[in-house]
């Protein structure tokens, strides 16, 4: 940081402020505490029938493998309208959020993702900005060495495990290296 984004100070400090227990970029000029918190990223796996709709990236990273539509979170959005908006944007599909099926934390790049899985409101979908295709898949036919995430894949072994067994709840993890 070089700049203060309060009152534009190029006089920053890295010190740990009272009471905090790590190292922040403080202005010396306002004294304002600048706090670098991690991305949320949302996302909802659609289903219909017995399939799950996915996404084959058109844009890097990962670019040109399969993901459940997701992307970060914007202000002033519940984390409900975020996942429901990156499957619109990514899919051009409408859903209806059944409940949280993941919650995943991957620490060294700072993000955690919530994935939502819920019910495709009908087939009308299309491939969005982001996407190159969009399909429909059963367990059976999902591209497993082609999936872009990590966290996508921990939300699919998820669901389809749940559904296997008939009831869903919330499952959570971390990509730790």
């Amino acid at each position: 940081m070089k700049f203060c984004s309060h009152c534009g100070s190029a006089d920053i400090r890295l010190k740990i402020p009272k009471g905090d227990n790590r190292e922040r970029y403080i202005c010396s000029h306002c004294n304002t505490i600048h706090y670098s918190n991690p991305k949320v990223v949302v996302g909802c796996l659609p289903v219909w029938e017995d399939k799950v709709l996915l996404g084959k990236r058109s844009i890097g990273p990962r670019k040109g493998l399969w993901n459940v539509p997701a992307g970060f979170m914007e202000n002033g959005e519940t984390v409900e309208e975020g996942a429901k908006r990156e499957v619109f944007e990514e899919t051009n599909a409408k859903v209806e959020i059944s409940g949280l099926l993941t919650l995943y934390s991957i620490p060294r790049i700072n993000q955690v993702y919530m994935h939502f899985f819920g019910n495709l409101e009908n087939l009308d979908f299309s491939a969005g900005m982001e996407t190159s295709d969009v399909q429909l898949f059963s367990e059976a036919e999902i591209p497993w060495d082609s999936i872009a995430f990590s966290s996508s894949e921990f939300t699919l072994k998820h669901y389809f495990a749940d559904r296997k067994k008939g009831s869903f709840t919330t499952h959570s993890g971390a990509l730790l290296l």
